[in-house]
C-alpha cells in the first residue's frame, strides 16, 4: 500500500506516475540545499579542521576538509582556504623530507656507499607513496566535486591553480612517462587558470599573483624553461 493512501488508485498508471513526478519535482524545488543534519556535519568537520590546524595535525585537517569537499555544494572562501592550508602542509612536510632523503642518497652514492644509498632510495620510495596518495586524493576531489561547483572567476582560478600545483608536485618526484604526463597535466591546468584569471581577476589580485608565481616555478624547475 502507498504512503499517500488509496484515493488515486483507480486513476491509472499514467496519472499516478505524473502525480509522483510532480510531487518529486515539488520536493526538489522546495527542499533546502542541505539537510539540517548535513549542515551540522559540515560545521563540525570545519571546526575539527580548525582544531587540527591549531594542533598542527595537518593530515587530519586534510581528512576533515576532504569530507567538507565531498558535500554537494560550493565551498565558502573560508572552507576553500582551510582545504588549501591542510593539503599544502600535509604535502609540504613530505616534499621537504623527499628533498633531504634524495640528497642523502646522492651523497652516499658519491662516497661509494652502495648499501646506504640503496636504503635511502627505499626510504624515499615510502615518502613518494605518501606524496602520491595525498596528491591523488586532492586531485580526485578537485575534478570530482570542486571545479565543477565553482561559480565565480576567483574560485575557478583557485581550484585550477590548485590542480596544477598538485600535478607539479607529482612531476617533481616522478620520472619517465609518469613525469611527462604529470607535467603536461600541470601545464594545461596552469594555462586554464591563467585564461580565467586574465578575464576575471585584476592584475593585482592575490590569487592571480600566486598563480603567476607558481607557473613560473613550474616553468623553471619542472620544464627547465628559465626564459618562459
Amino acid at each position: 500500500s502507498s504512503h499517500f493512501g488509496s484515493s488515486c488508485s483507480g486513476s491509472g498508471p499514467r496519472h499516478s506516475a505524473a502525480n509522483s513526478w510532480r510531487a518529486r519535482e515539488h520536493l526538489e524545488r522546495t527542499a533546502p540545499p542541505l539537510s539540517a543534519r548535513a549542515m551540522v556535519n559540515r560545521e563540525k568537520e570545519v571546526y575539527f579542521a580548525k582544531l587540527a590546524e591549531q594542533a598542527e595535525r595537518y593530515d587530519e585537517m586534510a581528512s576533515h576538509m576532504e569530507e567538507v569537499g565531498k558535500i554537494n555544494e560550493e565551498l565558502s572562501v573560508e572552507e576553500r582556504n582551510l582545504l588549501s592550508v591542510a593539503y599544502k602542509n600535509a604535502v609540504g612536510s613530505r616534499r621537504a623530507a623527499w628533498r633531504i632523503i634524495t640528497s642523502v642518497e646522492q651523497k652516499e652514492k658519491t662516497k661509494g656507499n652502495e648499501d646506504q644509498a640503496k636504503y635511502a632510495k627505499e626510504y624515499c620510495a615510502k615518502v613518494e607513496k605518501e606524496l602520491q596518495k595525498i596528491c591523488d586524493t586532492i586531485l580526485g576531489l578537485l575534478d570530482g566535486n570542486l571545479i565543477g561547483k565553482a561559480s565565480t572567476g576567483e574560485s575557478k582560478v583557485f581550484y585550477q591553480k590548485m590542480k596544477a600545483d598538485y600535478y607539479r608536485y607529482i612531476a617533481e618526484f616522478s620520472d619517465g612517462d609518469k613525469k611527462t604526463s604529470a607535467a603536461e597535466s600541470a601545464r594545461l591546468a596552469y594555462e586554464d587558470a591563467s585564461k580565467v584569471a586574465e578575464k576575471d581577476l585584476a592584475v593585482t589580485h592575490p590569487i592571480r599573483l600566486g598563480l603567476a608565481l607558481n607557473y613560473s616555478v613550474f616553468q623553471y624547475e619542472v620544464l627547465s624553461n628559465p626564459d618562459e
